[in-house]
């Protein structure tokens, strides 16, 4: 049932501008799933839902961009990555010299929507988020992926 509900909350907050957890709890219930405010704010937490304003003048809750890495740039982030970081809105990726722009070029052509743009040098990438929060959470998962791929190499007699 919690996974239903929050998958129910996922498509809600996807394709409606809810601005409150009462506007949410309203919108759950017509859909059949009667929560409490102390559930639904977990369901909030656990969900990682944060508001943010757009172009308007009232925040709505959204979902944050934690879209895997394709297996395709599994190998580039192993090869070219070394580690990553934020400041701001903006996320850092330190590269091995050289490998920079086809990193960028590999960062566009996944067309997220929480990415304003990249710039990339001989060894760093910078990537430009709509929010300090979606830099954070790209760095934070971004840097997971480095250590996967390259847990993965060593384990496979790579390293």
């Amino acid at each position: 049932m919690k996974r239903q509900r929050q998958e129910a909350i996922l498509q809600l907050v996807l394709t409606e501008k809810i601005a409150t957890q009462d506007a949410l709890r309203k919108r759950l219930k017509m859909i059949g799933f009667d929560v409490t405010q102390a559930t639904l704010s977990r369901d909030v937490r656990e969900l990682h839902l944060y508001k943010e304003r757009k172009f308007e003048k009232q925040a709505y809750y959204v979902i944050p961009v934690t879209q895997p890495l394709p297996d395709s740039m599994e190998d580039m982030v192993h090869g070219a990555a070394l580690r990553t970081d934020y400041a701001g809105n903006i996320a850092v990726i330190h590269c091995r010299a050289g490998t920079a722009a086809a990193m960028g070029v590999a960062l566009d052509s996944l067309h997220r929507d929480d990415v304003v743009g990249t710039i990339a040098g001989d060894d760093t990438v910078f990537v430009l988020f709509r929010s300090e929060v979606q830099a954070r959470d790209f760095s934070r998962s971004f840097a997971k992926s480095i250590v996967i791929s390259a847990s993965k190499v060593a384990e496979s007699g790579g390293i």
